[in-house]
């Protein structure tokens, strides 16, 4: 499969959490993947469930598809990853970055777990940048994409790429960059590096917001980014950017789910084990961020 391939793009928009889960099939073959699913987590009650997640199950079903990877590009701070769900299910592998190690060292501490293995072990497969591999005969590479957080990395297959929260829809601007471990230096770098792919190269973001209330849109390309985006239309200098980014962040309060959802997510998606009663729970550190 040539670079010029045009894998079919599938979005599913999580609305609870403004999240864009995708599933992204080899347009030569069966093969596809399913990229950032969201396992459904309610705060208030402490449920969780895959309804969500079973709606990617059934559209893959549906459509015939036989699911290579399961795919994560960061751990998330805003939702629960259903990616060891639909290992499960599946039985396909997950992969993320390899950096995610650095990320699982930080937030052990914030946790205070020692014993937390933090090793990447919790994946079956951890990419280095650079690194290919393949959906089908779909020729996915892997770019290391840090910023939001140290571990981010975007998928590029064929025309498209994965962007997850670098930039967003151009009248939404970019990611923020003051997660633990975050930089607003090297989230500009990353986007300066996907700006320099071909202006036709599809972009898909991993979040969307509905600024103004408009419908949820995901989908963009290269060159609208560049004309369009309203944090880089009128290209910013790094030192620009830099100042721009970590002033919008200082008016930001954290995600409300951000404390609950990184000890499930460091974990591949797992959850807690069942302590001697038989129930999970989470641990949030008080005037930890």
């Amino acid at each position: 499969m040539t670079a010029c391939a045009k894998p079919d793009v599938t979005g599913f928009y999580h609305e609870p959490t403004g999240s864009i889960a995708y599933i992204v099939k080899d347009p030569a073959s069966e093969y596809a993947a399913i990229i950032d699913p969201v396992l459904d987590y309610d705060e208030k009650s402490g449920r969780t469930s895959s309804e969500f997640a079973d709606s990617l199950l059934a559209a893959a079903r549906e459509r015939g598809l036989r699911i290579a990877w399961i795919l994560d590009t960061h751990a998330h701070a805003d939702h629960f990853s259903a990616a060891y769900y639909l290992k499960q299910q599946l039985g396909a592998p997950i992969a993320i970055g390899r950096e995610i190690i650095a990320v699982q060292k930080l937030w052990r501490d914030i946790y205070n777990w020692p014993d937390f293995p933090a090793d990447g072990s919790q994946w079956d497969k951890l990419f280095a940048a650079g690194e290919t591999f393949r959906i089908g005969t779909l020729e996915v590479r892997v770019m290391h994409s840090p910023g939001h957080t140290p571990a981010s990395i975007t998928y590029c297959a064929g025309d498209a790429a994965f962007i997850h929260d670098t930039l967003f829809q151009p009248d939404s601007g970019s990611a923020r960059a003051d997660f633990p471990g975050g930089s607003a230096g090297e989230l500009y770098d990353s986007i300066m590096q996907i700006l320099a792919l071909p202006d036709d190269t599809r972009l898909f973001t991993g979040h969307d917001y509905r600024p103004n209330g408009r419908p949820a849109q995901w989908e963009s390309t290269v060159g609208e980014q560049k004309r369009s985006n309203t944090h880089f239309k009128d290209r910013p200098s790094r030192e620009a950017y830099v100042k721009l980014r970590e002033a919008r962040d200082r008016s930001l309060p954290m995600p409300r789910l951000i404390l609950s959802a990184l000890q499930i997510n460091i974990r591949g998606g797992r959850l807690p084990e069942p302590e001697s009663n038989g129930k999970a729970y989470l641990k949030i550190p008080l005037n930890g961020l």
